[in-house]
């Protein structure tokens, strides 16, 4: 109330101004013509009394559009309505600006709308489609394998090693992308339900079995099983994006994963990440000094673990040392995020 008034004042300063003046002239024209002094006194008296009534109800209708005014910010975003009577041609014109503004800004939100649905479709589309040759190239690749000439030759034997690698990491980049295009969707399918830790990290193992031994890296695997309320599909896609990660920058080296109560740590002994990395490396299109190294790096994995397990309403978080590893925890106390 105090903060309306004190708007009322301001705004009605010309009004005051006006009543001021009209006292001074009446006052100068009674004077002139030595009016007595009871009659000004009453004449002034009468005015000051309108000047009070009429104050107080302007007042009263200003604090009742205020509120209004106030009751309906932020409803434009959904309909352009709810205005107080219109005092002047120029607020009604005012209010009809708005109205229209809010019609072409529904219009353009459905357009735009309806050609970021289309451009989804079209990438969803090419995801699937693109999968079909490269299953077909991991079968050409495997065939080729288990020719007489390729088994004789080291080196051929190297070479299909690599094109395996970089096969499997295409199927990699096209889940990644599948999955950004389905988190971006309004119909994001998460499946809730109990299940088992040690299956979920074992099945994202067996998948990344071949890249594994292709890189001769080490696993070391102790899990305590534990039974957890989570989508096994996006974790998984978490689990298997950390996996590529620690493959990527521990190459030849040993990663481990276990358990510590309910968190799940894994850890590899690589490059690590650099100290003033460490706060952005969720960031969308974040690469770090690792990432510029490689040239290869999309900033796009992490972001999405972190979305993702947000979204589970798990916790994520990352310690690392340059030239001595990385950790990546991923806790599963619903009750602790909570009470955080």
């Amino acid at each position: 109330m105090t903060e309306i008034l004190r708007a009322f004042w301001k705004e009605k300063r010309p009004e005051r101004i006006a009543v001021l003046v009209s006292g001074i002239l009446f006052a100068v024209i009674f004077w002139i013509y030595k009016i007595p002094v009871e009659i000004a006194g009453y004449a002034f008296l009468l005015v000051i009394l309108w000047n009070v009534i009429w104050f107080t109800l302007v007042f009263i209708r200003y604090e009742k559009r205020q509120r209004i005014l106030e009751e309906n910010q932020g409803k434009i975003r959904t309909e352009a309505g709810g205005f107080p009577e219109a005092e002047s041609r120029e607020s009604e014109m005012y209010q009809e600006l708005i109205r229209q503004l809010y019609e072409e800004k529904k219009e353009l939100e459905s357009s735009v709308q309806i050609e970021k649905q289309e451009l989804s479709d079209y990438y969803s589309m090419w995801v699937h489609q693109i999968k079909t040759p490269i299953a077909a190239l991991g079968v050409l690749i495997q065939s080729g394998e288990e020719l007489e000439e390729v088994q004789e030759s080291p080196k051929a034997q190297e070479l299909t090693r690599s094109m395996k690698m970089e096969v499997f990491r295409i199927e990699q980049y096209v889940d990644m992308v599948l999955t950004y295009l389905r988190m971006g969707s309004a119909t994001s399918d998460y499946a809730f339900r109990i299940c088992s830790l040690e299956e979920i990290v074992r099945q994202a193992v067996r998948k990344y079995s071949q890249m594994f031994i292709m890189t001769r890296t080490r696993l070391h695997l102790e899990i305590q099983d534990q039974k957890i309320l989570t989508d096994e599909k996006w974790l998984t896609f978490v689990i298997e994006q950390i996996f590529s990660n620690a493959v990527k920058y521990a190459r030849g080296g040993e990663i481990s994963i276990y358990t510590e109560d309910k968190t799940l740590v894994i850890a590899d002994d690589g490059i690590g990440i650099a100290e003033e990395d460490l706060p952005r490396i969720f960031e969308k299109g974040f690469t770090g000094y690792n990432g510029r190294a490689n040239k290869k790096s999309t900033g796009i994995g992490l972001y999405l673990c972190k979305t993702i397990i947000d979204r589970l309403h798990h916790t994520i978080w990352i310690e690392s040392k340059p030239e001595k590893g990385t950790k990546v925890y991923l806790n599963f106390d619903r009750e602790s995020r909570r009470i955080e």
